[in-house]
């Protein structure tokens, strides 16, 4: 529930300072410095508008995981809401810089950023909302259309995972699917009408019309021990890019079904630049830092960083684990990079626990 505390509104002064990779040199502003936990939205969700006037992201400072924004015009620190229920991977901001999209508890909800007002756009009743445990579909991601008009939350009922579709320009919900598990859905960022989402780990890559026609599945793994992974669009191409981990990162055409690789390179969490001209991701097993790569013609990986995070999950260490269904692991997100370029393409935001506490930091590229 939302609670009436005054920490809403609470604005508080820039804590960024800025520090030198030493692995490479680059320049790296640490954005946060609360000793507390802090992470920006899922690495295919944008955290800033398309203007860059704000970075939205979460905070554990309060005692609970609420929302904030880092105005790039002077760094400030707001807080924006106050709850109780946050579902913390939940949020989506919008392009244009007016909304946070976000689920707290059984509703889905639009925060204005100028006032700070909260809308309730759907109600989901009696609802789990989430499955259990700390990985996919359990992280409750939602995704937001490129022209902010539709947003697609996936809603945990009983056995059944329903795809439900919002309207936010009349708040009218749909559910356009129901199927075991529906997991980190993304919009085509260049056609509102279509859908990705991450089906059950042993098969999952899928895509549906936003009016629930056309389920079909993209394309299905070659092995029993291939592990796909880490979907992300290539705005402009009509591709969608995934890592075979951990063997690299290949792209398949929606309309076409053509496979391509990317990169051979051992990338982790992995997401183009707004452009589609080249990516940037994380490593693990082993972690040997951030990397940028081209979107096309396998070129070469060049470092940006050496975050040091943690990255918590010893399953990524060894083979496909979930052959034989689901299985719980522990995995907490905050300590992952999850590397995403800024919307100019001059810097790389990420997480890092290095310091003892997950802390946002941005790797500049200038």
């Amino acid at each position: 529930m939302n609670r009436a505390g005054a920490g809403k509104g609470r604005v508080s002064p820039s804590e960024a300072r800025w520090l030198r990779d030493e692995a490479t040199g680059a320049r790296i502003r640490q954005v946060t410095a609360h000793p507390s936990i802090h992470h920006h939205p899922f690495f295919f969700v944008p955290p800033y508008d398309e203007a860059m006037r704000r970075l939205v992201f979460v905070s554990h400072r309060s005692g609970r995981p609420q929302l904030f924004a880092e105005e790039q015009a002077g760094g400030r620190l707001v807080q924006l809401t106050d709850r109780d229920d946050l579902a913390e991977w939940s949020l989506h901001p919008s392009h244009d810089g007016r909304h946070v999209f976000f689920v707290a508890g059984t509703g889905a909800w639009r925060l204005d950023l100028e006032t700070l007002a909260e809308e309730r756009l759907a109600d989901f009743g009696d609802a789990e909302m989430r499955e259990r445990g700390m990985v996919g579909a359990a992280m409750g991601t939602t995704t937001l259309s490129r022209d902010d008009r539709w947003w697609a939350v996936p809603v945990k009922v009983g056995k059944v995972s329903r795809f439900v579709v919002i309207d936010a320009a009349s708040g009218a919900a749909r559910v356009i699917l129901e199927r075991d598990t529906i997991g980190h859905p993304q919009f085509c960022p260049d056609d509102p009408d279509l859908l990705f989402y991450a089906g059950p780990l042993t098969d999952r890559l899928w895509l549906v019309h936003r009016d629930g026609s056309g389920n079909r599945r993209l394309w299905q793994r070659e092995r029993r021990d291939q592990w796909l992974t880490h979907e992300s669009w290539l705005r402009g191409r009509r591709e969608l890019a995934f890592v075979d981990w951990p063997h690299g990162v290949r792209a398949v055409h929606v309309d076409s079904g053509r496979l391509r690789w990317i990169t051979r390179f051992p990338a982790w969490h992995a997401h183009p630049d707004d452009t589609g001209t080249w990516f940037a991701c994380d490593t693990n097993f082993p972690d040997i830092g951030l990397h940028r790569f081209p979107a096309v013609g396998e070129g070469e990986a060049e470092r940006l960083c050496l975050p040091r995070a943690s990255s918590v999950g010893a399953h990524w260490g060894g083979p496909f684990p979930y052959n034989d269904g689901p299985r719980e692991v522990y995995a907490p997100q905050h300590t992952h990079p999850h590397p995403r370029p800024s919307p100019d393409g001059k810097r790389v935001l990420y997480t890092s626990d290095a310091s003892g506490h997950a802390q946002l930091y941005e790797v500049r590229l200038d």
